[in-house]
């Protein structure tokens, strides 16, 4: 039987940390389906069809990896991929009370997928999107913290604001 899990997340943008935590995923499952979460409500440095192609772009070197978009419930998401996995990546005793939550509400909605949570490497444990945001929008230097496809979409969207505004 093969396996398939989906690593769901906004990656607004994808950072390093993401790219550890899909390789990692990539190594356990079969299948990898990375779910970019889009939430209609919130004004995202990158348009979701960039984050997308960004991943796909990131993970190119992963067989078995497929980047795909999504709204609504997670656990609905994982339906239609036929998920049987969720994959969360924590990075420090932070994470784990928001992760034990989602977790937990996800086992509620749905007992047949399990989450699955992998640790991210020391060397990022310090990173996030927002972290990586905020330091883009404020003009320093991201580009150690993402992966290098990722680097062109950012400057992409600092670019168009800066016309903006």
């Amino acid at each position: 039987m093969r396996t398939l899990a989906v690593y769901p997340g906004t990656f607004d943008p994808p950072t390093l940390g993401h790219l550890d935590v899909i390789e990692r995923a990539a190594k356990l499952f079969d299948n990898v389906v990375i779910g970019v979460g889009v939430n209609s409500g919130k004004t995202p440095l990158l348009s979701a069809s960039d984050r997308v192609d960004a991943l796909k772009e990131s993970t190119i070197h992963l067989p078995g990896v497929t980047v795909d978009s999504f709204t609504g419930l997670l656990v609905d998401f994982c339906h239609r991929k036929n998920a049987k996995s969720i994959i969360r990546g924590l990075r420090a005793t932070a994470d784990f009370e928001y992760e034990f939550q989602m977790a937990m509400i996800n086992r509620r909605l749905a007992e047949d997928i399990d989450s699955v949570f992998l640790m991210t490497r020391w060397d990022y444990s310090y990173l996030s999107s927002s972290m990586v945001r905020e330091v883009a929008l404020l003009g320093g230097d991201f580009r150690t913290l993402v992966p290098a496809p990722v680097v062109p979409y950012v400057e992409g969207a600092l670019s168009h604001r800066a016309t903006m505004s």
